[in-house]
C-alpha cells in the first residue's frame, strides 16, 4: 500500500457504519452505565485501579454464580456432562480472578494510604456475591448474614440459598443414587449449616477412586470439584499475600483482623473428603 492509496474503509467489506435507531456494541453492553460507575473519592491516581479491580471481580463472581446455579440444577437432574462444562468454566473464572491480584499488586503501600481513609468501613468482606458463592459451595455460616441486614433483598437472597442443598450436598446425593453408602445423617443434615466431614462419605469416594471405570461419571465429578477448589484456594492465598504486601498486618477497613482473618479462611475445605481420600489411595 502506497501513501497515495486511500485509507481503508471497512464499509467496503460490509461493516455496518450507521447505527441510528439500531443496536450497537455500547447499547448491548450498556457501556454508558458501566463506564460511569468508576467514581473515585480522592485525587489519588491509584484509586481508579482499586475500584476497577473490585468491580471486575464482582462481574466475574456474577458469572460464577450463574454457572454454579446451573451446574447444581443439572446435577440434580442427573445431567452430569453439562454440569462438568459449567464447573470447568467456574474454575477458569477463578483463574481470571487470580490474575487480577497481579494487577492490584502493582500498587504500593504508599499509594494505597493516599485514599484508604475514603473507603470508610467498606470492605470486600461485605461482598454479598462472594458470600453467596461460599454458601452455594457449602461453607455456610448464618452469622455472615449480619453484614447485610441493612439490605433486605440481599438477606432474602442469602437466606434462600441457605434453604437449598449446596453443590456438594447434591454431589453426595448422586453418589447415594449410584448405590454408594452415604450415611443417612449426612443426607438428612441441616443444609443451612456448614458441611462437616464424615468418614462414611470418605469411604464412598474411596470406592469411586478405586474403581474409576465403574464409576466414571462420579470420578469425573470428583475431579471437577477438586479442580475448582484448587483454583479457589489459590484465589484465597493470593488475596492474603496481596493484602499483606499492601497493608501489612493492619486491621481491614471492615473491622476484620485483615491478614489474620484471611489466613483463617485458608484452612476452610469445601469438599473435604475429596482431598482426604487421596491419603488412602
Amino acid at each position: 500500500m502506497s501513501e497515495s492509496d486511500p485509507p481503508y474503509d471497512p464499509a467496503q467489506d460490509g461493516a455496518q457504519m450507521q447505527f441510528d435507531g439500531r443496536m450497537a456494541y455500547g447499547d448491548y453492553l450498556q457501556l454508558e452505565t458501566l463506564l460511569q460507575a468508576q467514581r473515585p473519592l480522592s485525587d489519588a491516581h491509584d484509586e481508579m485501579l482499586f475500584i476497577i479491580q473490585h468491580q471486575t471481580s464482582e462481574l466475574w463472581m456474577r458469572l460464577a454464580l450463574h454457572e454454579l446455579a446451573a451446574a447444581r440444577t443439572s446435577l440434580q437432574a442427573g445431567c452430569l456432562q453439562p454440569a462438568f462444562k459449567m464447573l470447568v468454566r467456574v474454575a477458569r473464572i477463578f483463574e481470571q480472578l487470580n490474575s487480577a491480584w497481579d494487577v492490584l499488586r502493582t500498587m504500593t503501600p504508599s499509594e494505597y494510604t493516599r485514599f484508604r481513609s475514603r473507603l470508610g468501613q467498606s470492605s470486600g468482606f461485605q461482598s454479598h456475591q462472594y458470600r453467596l458463592i461460599e454458601f452455594m459451595l457449602g461453607n455456610r455460616n448464618p452469622a455472615m448474614l449480619r453484614p447485610h441486614l441493612h439490605h433486605a433483598a440481599v438477606v432474602a437472597l442469602l437466606e434462600r440459598e441457605l434453604q437449598q442443598p449446596s453443590l456438594y450436598d447434591v454431589a453426595l446425593q448422586l453418589l447415594q443414587r449410584a448405590g454408594l453408602a452415604i450415611p443417612a445423617s449426612v443426607l438428612a443434615r441441616d443444609v443451612g449449616r456448614s458441611y462437616v466431614p464424615d468418614p462414611g462419605v470418605q469411604a464412598a469416594w474411596k470406592q469411586v477412586y478405586q474403581s474409576p471405570e465403574q464409576y466414571w461419571p462420579l470420578y469425573e465429578l470428583g475431579e471437577k470439584l477438586v479442580d475448582f477448589e484448587d483454583y479457589f484456594r489459590r484465589w484465597r492465598f493470593n488475596h492474603v499475600t496481596t493484602v499483606e504486601r499492601i497493608i501489612g498486618f493492619k486491621r481491614g477497613t471492615g473491622g476484620t483482623g485483615g491478614v489474620s482473618y484471611l489466613k483463617r479462611m485458608l484452612a476452610v475445605e469445601l469438599f473435604p473428603e475429596l482431598w482426604h481420600v487421596r491419603t488412602e489411595l
